[in-house]
């Protein structure tokens, strides 16, 4: 078994650097705006003018989980990311069709997707594995795994995060798509996972990740049994699914009515990695609700692929 011993969250709530904060969130409105830390606190001036927003809240999430776990250095880097650093990959395409003859490389640079991954490493002068995973709405969940194995092997302690942006095209795109009244939003998480079990917040049971799903119930039904439990033993479903809003029936009938169901893109807004929020807010419900025993993060954001990420408090 492994062990959350960090966590840090930049978000559309009042995720960052504030125990509880499960007790006192909404859903996201027309009106979210993103409630950003003061970021020169974390980041050296001089480094923070030069990146863009995704990099700056990756970088401060990473460096504060690092000194919630009261370590100068993990042994491995991984990071998630669906789409990217947009906004740089946004302006390295405008120069492309606005400039003549050659291009400043800065864009493009930091364009592409193992950027969050590769400036973390830079900001901490960490020379160790440094991976970034890109596997759509479920590049979260394989980073965890990948940082799972490195626990199996020879770290103690893996920085593990995920991060995406909105910019504003991706309205006309929702658009096309029919996603309205979706929330198209940006977010970064990162958390610290270690296979020894001192000042551990929770502890993870399994990750698991299916594509082409066809029956949800008999895969949840598989997974828990491999681990262990059955549906009765989960606590809090937190859950994203094409319907968008309300429990999807094929959910709400295979558990007992004793389970709490939480949509939580109602909160985190719609980015690839938003499985990422998910896992802070059950951490921090675990924290906040002594009671809470085991969380089920089942992450079906699309309905060909599935992400299950089981946790279980430390008291279980």
């Amino acid at each position: 078994m492994f062990y959350i011993t960090a966590a840090s969250t930049i978000s559309h709530q009042p995720t960052f650097q504030n125990p509880g904060f499960s007790n006192g969130i909404g859903e996201l409105g027309n009106d979210w705006t993103m409630v950003n830390p003061d970021f020169k606190e974390h980041i050296e001036p001089a480094l923070l003018r030069r990146m863009s927003k995704i990099l700056r809240m990756s970088v401060t999430c990473a460096k504060d989980c690092l000194r919630q776990a009261g370590i100068q250095q993990p042994d491995s880097i991984v990071v998630g990311t669906g789409l990217g650093c947009l906004a740089d990959t946004e302006k390295f395409l405008n120069n492309f069709l606005t400039i003549e003859g050659l291009l400043p490389p800065t864009a493009f640079i930091q364009s592409t997707h193992n950027t969050i991954a590769g400036q973390i490493s830079l900001s901490l002068g960490n020379h160790g594995y440094n991976m970034t995973h890109t596997q759509n709405t479920l590049s979260f969940e394989h980073a965890m795994l990948d940082g799972m194995l490195l626990l199996g092997e020879n770290d103690e302690n893996v920085l593990v995060g995920a991060a995406d942006e909105y910019i504003g095209i991706l309205d006309d795109i929702g658009a096309a798509l029919k996603m309205a009244p979706v929330f198209l939003t940006s977010g970064a998480s990162f958390f610290v996972i270690s296979n020894r079990p001192e000042n551990a917040l929770v502890s993870i049971v399994d990750v698991e990740t299916v594509r082409a799903v066809s029956d949800l119930a008999e895969i949840v039904n598989t997974f828990l049994c491999r681990n262990g439990l059955d549906e009765a033993a989960i606590d809090q479903v937190l859950f994203s699914d094409e319907s968008v809003f309300g429990v999807p029936g094929h959910l709400s009938s295979y558990f007992p009515d004793t389970v709490a169901f939480v949509n939580y893109p109602l909160f985190s807004g719609f980015y690839a990695t938003n499985s990422a929020f998910a896992l802070h807010l059950a951490i921090d419900k675990m924290q906040s609700e002594p009671g809470i025993r085991h969380i089920l993060i089942l992450n079906h954001l699309l309905g060909s692929n599935l992400g299950l990420t089981l946790l279980q408090s430390l008291e279980a």
